[in-house]
């Protein structure tokens, strides 16, 4: 796939696809954090299959979606990537409940195909590329508002690497776009998602390395029913905690609720 393909591709995930008031009711919007744009697209479609019933999903950064939420925006689901934001919407009273863990996320460093990068998971040789001036560009999410950013800067800073980094970092506006920016020659890697360098469409341009979970906090993610949610949104609740979207998530590389890696 080309980088202008990959490009377009990834432009489909940042669109804020939210359905006008007349059909809101009827296929729910879904604000869902980048980190899910494959594995989440795959559980709807699952799910239409299993009951007829579609949802509109939104894929972006889960504090910007936590802002949207909390001026009023109709989504009647939200899939945070850190459970945090779950829990002040919960505080706030505009969810349903005090949401369900349904998986934890790890980070990966990423490299398109012809880096002068190493796809190391310890970061050495991201730190010798520092050193020997292979490294010009680098790409993580918006540490601000972007939990899988947030994960980036933590790994970067157990590494040591910060400081000599930060002027080389490319933000992208969430994970996805990080990702399109390690992908497209913007950058000459990152750190991203694992359940995006998973995806097919990613795998084939690139190589990847997973960080340890030593080197950052957890991704816990929640979810949680908006306040006023219709039937069509509470089943699709109900339907990412059963097997069949398990598996789904499991493929791609979440560790869910009751399992270990």
């Amino acid at each position: 796939m080309k980088s202008g393909a990959v490009l377009r591709f990834f432009v489909l995930s940042l669109a804020m696809l939210i359905p006008s008031a007349a059909r809101a009711g009827d296929v729910p919007a879904i604000a869902a954090a980048s980190d899910l744009q494959f594995a989440l697209t795959d559980v709807a479609a699952s799910f239409k299959t299993a009951t007829g019933r579609e949802v509109r999903l939104a894929f972006g950064s889960s504090g910007n979606f936590f802002r949207q939420i909390g001026q009023g925006a109709p989504f009647q689901m939200f899939l945070s990537a850190d459970e945090a934001f779950v829990q002040r919407l919960a505080d706030a009273g505009l969810t349903a409940d005090d949401g369900t863990l349904y998986a934890v996320g790890r980070i990966v460093i990423i490299v398109p195909q012809g880096s002068p990068l190493a796809a190391d998971g310890t970061l050495d040789d991201l730190a010798a590329a520092l050193e020997d001036g292979r490294l010009k560009k680098f790409a993580i999410a918006n540490p601000e508002h972007a939990p899988y950013g947030a994960r980036a800067e933590e790994a970067l800073r157990h590494a040591g690497l910060w400081d000599a980094i930060k002027d080389k970092l490319v933000y992208g506006e969430n994970v996805s776009q990080a990702a399109q920016f390690a992908l497209s020659g913007n950058a000459q890697g990152g750190i991203v998602a694992w359940s995006l360098a998973l995806a097919p469409e990613v795998s084939a341009r690139s190589t990847y390395a997973l960080i340890p979970e030593t080197m950052h906090k957890p991704l816990r993610q929640r979810m949680a029913l908006l306040q006023g949610a219709g039937e069509t949104a509470r089943r699709f609740h109900t339907f990412m905690q059963d097997e069949e979207a398990r598996a789904i998530m499991r493929r791609y590389g979440f560790v869910l609720p009751g399992e270990t890696m």
